[in-house]
């Protein structure tokens, strides 16, 4: 199994909520756990101080911070092609923009994103340096947990 030096990272960004008639800036942290290599989080109303060092992990706060889980591949894809179907959706600004939009929709609601492209990309890059595209599964020991399986190593206490 591949060893990787930190195990996470974070980005503080600002994503922009596009609304009917103006824009609202809304602090947000993109945070990779490479437990969970698939996976990025997006922490909206994080303004904390930045910890890039991935060593520690809050959840959101009582206050009101939500939190949704997306695919890495997805955000990958995002940023030069429209991906996507129900909840999440993600594609890129025409002409050249620096701009990526992010849908999102809840029962209570849905909300559209604007943000930067290059903040993707680069929090992309360093997600790729802790767990590289392409050996996610490797990361999560995929085959060491089968073979504990196989060799009765469960905590199933019917035994099955």
């Amino acid at each position: 199994m591949a060893r990787y030096p930190r195990s996470g990272c974070t980005a503080r960004t600002t994503f922009h909520l596009v609304g009917p008639q103006t824009w609202t800036a809304v602090p947000a942290a993109l945070v990779y756990d490479s437990a969970d290599p698939f996976a990025v989080r997006v922490r909206f109303g994080d303004d904390g101080p930045d910890d890039v060092d991935g060593t520690t992990y809050d959840a959101p706060d009582d206050d009101g911070g939500v939190e949704w889980l997306l695919s890495r591949d997805l955000l990958r894809t995002g940023l030069t092609a429209p991906v996507g179907e129900g909840d999440v959706r993600l594609w890129p600004a025409r002409g050249g923009l620096d701009v990526v939009f992010l849908q999102l929709r809840a029962p209570s609601g849905e909300a559209l994103f604007e943000l930067s492209g290059a903040v993707v990309g680069d929090f992309l890059r360093e997600t790729e340096l802790l767990v590289p595209a392409g050996t996610e599964s490797d990361a999560l020991g995929v085959d060491d947990e089968l073979s504990a399986l196989l060799r009765g190593g469960t905590d199933n206490p019917t035994g099955r």
